[in-house]
């Protein structure tokens, strides 16, 4: 990691950094969603220069992984490979491959909603932290957990270890393994191990004692 990962600001800065780029992508489709602007400043990364400043993953792993996601924006963010993709991972209407929902993975019965879900609601509840979306969407979508824990370490940095512990941590090596496995696109095969080895990174930076629960699929 960046030797100036080491403060503690600067951890929370980069904290808030990788939950807010990442978490975009997971949520909003190329072609339709607000996250336009995003795509565009991928497409045209210098991916070594950022590979090199990337917080909290290796700087190979981080370059490799930069390298796929600027490959799979090579034909622009129109590009029906990359809108059906995203459409075919997160959307549906067919079965999703990698369900993007914590509880999915967690819960006996692999639903939506599930126990999980409502844990991480009362979570939020009793530390006084609003819900980012509408009463009808999970929590725990892997778009808005990053993003939330860019908020939390930007706002409540006190809660952010918990937050991360006892809620996303758990799940999303998991889940983001599926997603790399599943991805034929090479931006979000690129965009899951990212995600991953940036979340791993700050959990080896918080030292964080993670208990991992039995996983039903």
């Amino acid at each position: 990691m960046d030797e100036n990962m080491q403060d503690g600001s600067d951890v929370l800065e980069g904290i808030a950094f990788v939950g807010e780029t990442l978490g975009p992508f997971f949520l909003q489709d190329p072609k339709t969603g607000e996250a336009g602007a995003a795509f565009q400043a991928l497409a045209a990364l210098d991916v070594d220069a950022a590979a090199a400043e990337w917080p909290f993953a290796g700087e190979a792993e981080a370059r490799a992984c930069l390298a796929l996601m600027k490959e799979g924006l090579a034909h622009g963010i129109e590009d029906d490979d990359l809108v059906w993709e995203y459409r075919r991972l997160f959307v549906g209407p067919a079965p999703k491959p990698a369900p993007p929902w914590g509880s999915v993975y967690t819960d006996r019965e692999c639903v939506v909603f599930g126990e999980s879900t409502l844990a991480l609601r009362a979570w939020m509840r009793a530390q006084g932290i609003a819900r980012l979306v509408d009463d009808k969407t999970p929590e725990d979508h892997i778009g808005l957990m990053l993003v939330l824990m860019a908020w939390i370490a930007r706002n409540q940095p006190a809660d952010l270890d918990d937050y991360l512990r006892l809620h996303l941590l758990p799940w999303s090596s998991h889940f983001l393994d599926e997603l790399a496995e599943a991805a034929k696109q090479p931006f979000y095969e690129g965009l899951a191990r990212l995600a991953k080895a940036s979340l791993e990174g700050i959990q080896s930076e918080r030292a964080l004692d993670v208990a991992y629960p039995r996983f039903y699929r």
